[in-house]
């Protein structure tokens, strides 16, 4: 009798640990809840507000992405505003009158150079069209150096979003200046994390994400971002801006709503090409 008793408890012991394992086998989240400090841990987690969910469905989304082309418009992305592909100036316009763009246009090579055109003014150039928050790519090239030109005055240019926040361009290579207005740098308020420019006067490329500031009234209420990558390198990480560029003094508090993209002529003729930018949210 004993001996049976011996072989039912066994039989029932064995019965109970598969049904056990059948349980778990069923349980999406088995290999949570099983580990007791693990299922204790998740039911505090009030991270969100609320205990966290047991049920794997609970915390998964199903809103629908856009599709992107990333190179369907002839290597730009299929959702980019394309506002230079080497064919033509129509994106762009004077910045201190508004005329016509005068810089150089090379439709072999597909680029443009800083060239006044016969104006005496300044031939700084701004986009026809103003954005807010956006992805920004383009290409520039440093002429070749000039050995009595150093410092600020070998290449200088800068690409400024918003018409205010200016990320530096400049031959840096062998050619020391103040690292607040270095190339890659935000002008005046930020070094970049390295210099990562190719050698004089060839192709160096910019992708920058710029976010602009919020305001309320005549409150910033939250900083606008920079995040700038020199040829795929980073070099800006998400810098929060201090204000407009200025030369002299502190960085200008200003309120202002969606703005040009700005090219600068700095007496250097610095070469442009494949500038393409998408709209963000901010």
């Amino acid at each position: 009798m004993k001996n049976y008793l011996l072989v039912l408890l066994v039989v029932l012991s064995s019965a109970c640990a598969q049904a056990q394992k059948k349980k778990e086998h069923n349980n999406p989240n088995k290999d949570f809840v099983r580990d007791e400090s693990i299922r204790k841990a998740l039911e505090s987690n009030t991270f969100y507000g609320t205990p966290s969910p047991t049920d794997h469905r609970e915390t998964e989304f199903y809103d629908p992405v856009a599709v992107v082309n990333p190179t369907g418009q002839n290597g730009v992305p299929s959702d980019a505003i394309v506002l230079f592909d080497g064919t033509n100036l129509e994106e762009w316009i004077n910045q201190k009158d508004g005329i016509p763009c005068t810089w150089k246009l090379d439709a072999e090579e597909k680029s443009m150079t800083v060239a006044k055109g016969g104006i005496k003014a300044n031939a700084t150039i701004v986009t026809k069209r103003k954005f807010g928050a956006v992805q920004l790519h383009l290409e520039w090239r440093s002429p070749p150096a000039v050995k009595s030109r150093t410092g600020q005055a070998r290449g200088n240019s800068g690409v400024a979003l918003d018409d205010k926040y200016e990320v530096q361009i400049l031959d840096n290579n062998d050619n020391e200046t103040y690292s607040n207005g270095m190339v890659g740098s935000i002008y005046k308020q930020a070094a970049p994390l390295v210099n990562a420019s190719v050698a004089t006067g060839k192709w160096n490329s910019y992708d920058i994400i710029y976010h602009p500031p919020v305001f309320e009234g005549d409150k910033r209420v939250k900083d606008g971002t920079m995040t700038v990558l020199e040829n795929g390198v980073l070099i800006q990480d998400h810098f929060a801006l201090q204000g407009a560029v200025a030369y002299v003094g502190w960085p200008r508090q200003e309120v202002h709503g969606k703005g040009a993209i700005r090219l600068q002529d700095h007496g250097s003729a610095v070469s442009y090409r494949n500038i393409w930018v998408r709209e963000l949210s901010n």
